[in-house]
């Protein structure tokens, strides 16, 4: 008497998917790149040593959550009474707290703001 053969188990792809995944990823690695390199004669410029300033039409957010125009305190009211034409920019200290900016950038939308935006540092690592 013939027994019939058990049955078979499927193969499990996954392994079979983890090489196409691996392959891939050193195609990828290998053919394309992130950035174009920098020219190695090029020399950056280095702006360590430079003191930093706001721009002139900026409204400065500081510490305290107080607000300046080219050094004289104000307030939202006032700065957007004046002749503003585009956005207004904002450079807030780096210690103000998030809630005060939201709400200044808030109150000058509110006003009449087309646009506000935030002045930031950035820099090259």
């Amino acid at each position: 008497m013939i027994r019939p053969a058990p049955p078979r188990k499927p193969r499990d792809a996954t392994i079979a998917m983890i090489n196409v995944i691996f392959l891939m990823l050193i195609f990828f690695l290998i053919a394309g790149t992130v950035a174009p390199p920098l020219d190695p004669d090029l020399e950056l410029v280095d702006t360590a040593g430079l003191e930093g300033r706001e721009p002139p039409d900026a409204l400065v957010l500081h510490r305290d959550g107080s607000l300046s125009f080219r050094g004289v305190s104000t307030t939202p009211e006032s700065y957007m009474s004046g002749d503003v034409a585009g956005p207004v920019r904002i450079v807030p200290d780096r210690a103000v707290s998030g809630p005060r900016l939201i709400e200044v950038t808030g109150e000058l939308r509110r006003l009449g703001a087309p646009a506000v935006i935030l002045v930031t540092e950035r820099a090259l690592k």
